[in-house]
């Protein structure tokens, strides 16, 4: 589906990926609707978008809550008059550890956020989606929704259940108007642990340091809106992403055996 004169909802608007998502959307002649759940980080968004912030419309959201996120699609129609796109590119990840040494609320939290509030939003927009001439999703899983991570192995189950329930998506749709494209990122140059709340400033720069070539966020952006342009099925992002795609293919025990040995420092 193209982009211009169309109107996407971006979940995760105010940094990282969603905000370039925002960013490369209008500049493409789209109208975006930026969520995110912190409203400064959204204005920050809006600012960089210069001459093109008048496109871009706002909302404080909490994706998780289903009844915020129920209201939405009235909220965005009324600001733009229709909507054809959905990217669902909001996620956090969990702390580096084992998941005996996770406390509930920490599985709680990665699986409410990556997972129901995916399904909140597709949910919530679906119905409006399928009256539209054509429209698109697009879900952002993850590498390590595809290939164990250790110390990540509730964030990597919370990504592969969105796979999954994108590729079941993409079936039950075939037959309609809407396209569905879930994409798989690598590593990316981003603050996710920051904001995720499991590491400060000084521990992102030291997980810097671990040898992994890190796609930048406005690269992985414009993959994504290449992959939804063209009606990609799957989208990877990353040498490290499309290498680990073929290796874990080829002979999975050893693709985890050499994430283990990549990653293994960072647990605690």
């Amino acid at each position: 589906m193209k982009i211009r004169n169309k109107t996407f909802v971006v979940t995760g608007g105010g940094n990282g990926i969603g905000r370039e998502l925002v960013l490369q959307l209008v500049r493409k002649g789209a109208r975006v609707a930026a969520v995110d759940i912190n409203e400064n980080s959204l204005q920050e968004t809006k600012g960089m978008a210069g001459e093109f912030g008048i496109y871009i419309s706002l909302h404080k959201v909490d994706i998780t809550d289903r009844k915020t996120t129920e209201a939405l699609p009235n909220q965005v129609i009324k600001a733009h008059g229709s909507v054809d796109g959905l990217i669902n590119n909001a996620g956090i990840i969990q702390p580096f550890v084992k998941v005996n040494e996770l406390t509930w609320p920490q599985i709680d939290k990665v699986m409410n956020v990556n997972f129901n509030g995916m399904l909140n939003m597709t949910k919530a927009f679906l119905p409006f989606l399928l009256n539209r001439p054509e429209a698109h999703v697009v879900n952002v899983s993850s590498m390590g929704g595809f290939l164990p991570v250790p110390g990540q192995t509730i964030y990597g189950a919370s990504k592969a259940a969105v796979k999954l329930f994108t590729e079941g998506l993409n079936s039950e749709l075939l037959d309609t108007n809407v396209r569905v494209t879930v994409v798989f990122p690598g590593a990316i140059g981003t603050n996710i642990a920051i904001n995720s709340g499991v590491m400060t400033k000084e521990q992102q720069e030291t997980q810097d340091n671990v040898k992994f070539k890190m796609t930048a966020p406005d690269v992985a952006a414009q993959t994504i809106l290449n992959g939804m342009e063209n009606d990609q099925y799957r989208v990877l992002i990353g040498s490290d992403a499309k290498a680990m795609d073929f290796f874990y293919r080829l002979n999975p025990k050893r693709a985890a055996k050499l994430i283990f040995d990549q990653m293994k420092s960072l647990l605690h």
